[in-house]
């Protein structure tokens, strides 16, 4: 056992650093354990890697955007979560968000 209280400023930084290296190298290891886990699984039952692919690239993604800046078209927003300045600016200028929808 490390006797903290025996240790300078410069090594209990040094311990620091050691151990978040060890933690960082320790999930490494055991996310590669499991990945090799699911792969066997996987290959046991028959499946490929472009089936695990395809399963996993079901992603969330993001909402469709409702409202589009009628100055510049490439911004957009879903409606959802904090306005962007665009629409803040916009309904400050009268429009409505009916006049931004898509």
């Amino acid at each position: 056992m490390i006797d903290l209280e025996e240790l300078s400023l410069k090594e209990l930084k040094q311990l620091q650093k050691d151990v978040d290296i060890a933690i960082r190298n320790f999930k490494d290891r055991e996310r590669r354990k499991a990945l090799a886990e699911v792969e066997a699984f996987a290959r046991d039952r028959g499946l490929t890697q472009a089936d695990l692919k395809a399963l996993l690239g079901r992603s969330r993604g993001g909402l469709p955007a409702k409202y589009a800046d009628p100055n510049n078209p490439s911004q957009t927003w879903s409606g959802r979560g904090r306005r962007p300045r665009w629409v803040e600016a916009a309904l400050a200028d009268g429009k409505t968000l009916d006049d931004l929808a898509i």
